[in-house]
């Protein structure tokens, strides 16, 4: 099942293109969310302050939960959706340098697709099947001075 995302929601616009988005919005606390240039499958919550972008990064967790990693001294706090981690820092005070106030929205619709289990292997794992089984000689357990120990048949 698809799930929409927020209208904040950029996808993978540059870290250029966000500030030139928000420096275009020229308010504080003017904000959208992007995928992450560094971290694959991460995002970041951009958020303007007297013409300076601070950038957020933001985390789903395996149970599809978001968190965002704020200044030090604060707990990390979970949300279902991005709409309500949004909605909770639109309060003051909670580890940014602006509160969220001005949603920087994208022009097109964009739904994102789940992730469908590849047909081909990673590549780690092709290069492990490159070579058949038994032509590999592991035999670690029957090598002298080895630190395994040998197992005889019963």
């Amino acid at each position: 099942m698809a799930t929409a995302m927020p209208v904040c929601y950029h996808g993978s616009i540059s870290r250029k293109e966000c500030e030139d988005l928000l420096g275009k919005k020229n308010k504080d606390g003017a904000y959208l969310i992007r995928d992450s240039e560094t971290i694959q499958g991460a995002m970041c919550l951009c958020v303007y302050k007297k013409k300076v972008v601070y950038t957020y990064r933001l985390l789903q967790t395996h149970t599809g939960q978001y968190t965002l990693l704020t200044a030090g001294g604060t707990d990390d706090n979970f949300f279902k959706s991005l709409d309500d981690l949004i909605h909770h820092f639109k309060r003051k005070n909670q580890g940014l340098a602006m509160h969220l106030r001005h949603s920087v929205k994208r022009k097109t619709a964009l739904v994102i697709q789940p992730r469908k289990p590849s047909a081909a292997p990673p590549e780690e794992e092709l290069h492990l099947q490159q070579v058949p089984v038994d032509e590999v000689d592991n035999d670690y357990e029957n090598v002298p001075n080895s630190d395994y120990v040998e197992v005889l048949p019963e």
